[in-house]
């Protein structure tokens, strides 16, 4: 399967249907799906010679925010729409 790189062009457009002051976050390793803080850009030249710009987390220990919310996992297709059912009650010694 070959994969097509987005464009900085391309990111540009998707964001710019969103509010600029809307906090940008990444989400990272689709079998355990985490929400990161972007903090840098940084822009180099790849093993091709080809420009190539990344998007970096912090480095600070709070820049992993926790777990990717299940909404966000679903519609990245890293996790199937299913929740568990919910929970009984416990059943309780004498019937009660």
């Amino acid at each position: 399967m070959e994969h097509t790189d987005m464009t900085v062009g391309d990111l540009i457009d998707r964001l710019s249907t969103h509010d600029r002051s809307t906090p940008l976050r990444l989400g990272m390793n689709p079998f355990f799906p985490m929400a990161h803080r972007l903090e840098q850009v940084v822009q180099a030249v790849d093993e091709t010679g080809q420009c190539v710009v990344y998007l970096a987390e912090g480095r600070d220990a709070d820049t992993q925010l926790g777990h990717l919310p299940h909404e966000v996992a679903v519609a990245l297709a890293w996790q199937t729409p299913v929740q568990a059912p919910p929970r009984r009650p416990r059943r309780r010694v004498g019937g009660e």
